[in-house]
């Protein structure tokens, strides 16, 4: 159930969105407000800084609190992809690995990899909860926390679960080293070389690495930019096709950002049971939707025991900690056997120090900052695209997750041009490694998580330009 602030919040955030509050308008200071409404001034602070946080006002020094100006985005979003749906091997994966080290450069501005920059994440809090693991459970972070993980965490994982709609009993979660390794994992109990497996297109690249290492291939769905995966271009897909598994990311997906409305995910869940295919839920940006409400995860809806949950603390706490966890319905034992032999154990003291960090409540506070962080690095990204790249060009409008699409009107090959600015100590995502067959050419997507200034402001006037000098040529 929400706290009164976040009900209060919410109801000012609709009426700022109706257009009762204008731009640069000044709202009632926090005693006339408290008043207003009956509720102490805590709780009138509270309002405003959730208010602030999701990007609807800004405090102004010795003035108070005033309604944030909006730009008004010209720029038009893409339309839903035309993949040819017909199972292929993936290809043209190289460049993904090479986009992984330039993360490491300190002097590449980096727009391409999805890793959120420190400011995003709640450093100090990490910090301690690892040192008071380390303290206060000296034997235990020096050993194994054997399949299926840390009890605490595992219940802590429960309790979220349940939030979202699933009554996942904490016995049945598995944690794994990340979202990557539950999805590996949830793969390989489910399909054999050479299966078919049905994908969002574009969809996120390190899917179709683990597709191509498994030595599966992939099946690509038309997918739109804001409801997601066709589940009548799948339906078709199902009956021409044996697939067995499908793998999406309906809450905030990456590259697209969309969100798959909970009538939707109803459907692909009873659809994906009646052909006997399972589903792998990648929800690993679901905590960072820039609404106040969580949304609904594919799994609340499965009652054959079919859906394999996979998720993460990567993109809101911190990618280093490496814990991420499984919940894998019927396929449960043999995960668990799998989580084993494939490295043992995941490492035991970020286990602990996420379990207190959930526990405490620091996490809920994070993200309650966070949500509002990133809606305004997407906002702001948007309208940088809009300022300076060229006529023609589309660009999603993310619900939530910390990544845009665009998708360029001119007749450029991203692939080429991402080397060109590699050269020049930038880093994008070219659209070509978002797809199975390299497709996607005239496409990027950049990462908005990154901590603004005049050097990425200089970047995207550089990639802007470099797409003017290749549409020209």
């Amino acid at each position: 159930m929400a706290f009164l602030y976040e009900r209060l919040a919410s109801e000012i955030a609709e009426q700022i969105e109706q257009g009762l509050f204008r731009a640069g308008e000044r709202l009632p200071g926090v005693r006339v407000f408290s008043g207003q409404r009956s509720i102490s001034a805590a709780t009138a602070v509270a309002v405003y800084r959730r208010l602030e946080e999701d990007g609807f006002i800004e405090a102004r020094p010795r003035s108070g609190f005033y309604v944030r100006s909006r730009p008004r985005i010209r720029i038009p979003e893409p339309d839903i992809s035309r993949p040819s749906v017909r199972p292929r091997a993936i290809s043209g994966q190289q460049l993904a690995m090479q986009l992984s080290k330039a993360t490491n450069e300190p002097h590449t501005v980096q727009l391409g990899a999805a890793v959120p920059g420190p400011g995003f994440l709640p450093e100090r809090a990490v910090e301690r909860a690892l040192s008071s693991a380390a303290r206060l459970h000296r034997q235990r972070v020096i050993g194994y926390a054997f399949p299926p993980g840390a009890p605490e965490l595992r219940q802590q994982l429960a309790r979220r679960m349940a939030e979202c709609g699933c009554h996942t009993p904490a016995d049945e979660i598995i944690v794994t080293s990340g979202c990557q390794e539950a999805i590996v994992l949830a793969l390989r109990a489910v399909t054999e070389p050479g299966d078919v497996v049905a994908i969002e297109s574009p969809t996120f690249y390190g899917l179709l690495q683990a597709i191509d290492a498994l030595g599966l291939k992939a099946l690509e769905i038309p997918t739109h930019p804001r409801d997601g995966l066709s589940l009548e271009a799948l339906q078709l897909a199902l009956e021409q096709w044996r697939v067995k598994a499908c793998i999406l990311v309906p809450n905030y997906s990456n590259p697209l950002g969309y969100l798959m409305p909970d009538e939707r995910k109803q459907r692909l869940v009873a659809l994906l049971a009646r052909h006997q295919v399972a589903l792998i839920e990648d929800d690993v940006y679901g905590d960072i939707g820039f609404s106040q409400r969580r949304p609904s995860v594919c799994k609340a809806y499965d009652e054959a025991g079919m859906v394999l949950y996979c998720a993460s603390f990567s993109k809101t706490l911190s990618p280093g900690l490496r814990v991420g966890w499984i919940a894998p319905g019927r396929y449960h034992e043999k995960i668990e056997y799998l989580k084993y032999v494939t490295n043992m154990a995941t490492a035991t003291a970020p286990q602990i120090a996420v379990a207190e960090l959930l526990r405490s409540g620091a996490y809920e506070r994070h993200l309650r900052k966070a949500r509002g962080g990133y809606a305004r690095a997407v906002e702001r990204m948007i309208e940088a695209v809009d300022r300076h790249f060229p006529e023609g060009t589309r660009v999603t409008r993310p619900q939530g997750g910390f990544v845009v699409w665009v998708e360029l009107g001119e007749p450029i090959d991203t692939f080429e041009l991402s080397q060109r600015l590699l050269d020049r100590r930038i880093s994008i995502a070219p659209g070509p490694i978002f797809s199975a067959t390299q497709k996607y050419r005239n496409c990027l997507r950049l990462s908005c998580a990154c901590e603004w200034d005049d050097r990425v402001e200089r970047a995207l006037a550089t990639i802007a330009g470099l797409i003017r000098e290749g549409g020209s040529s």
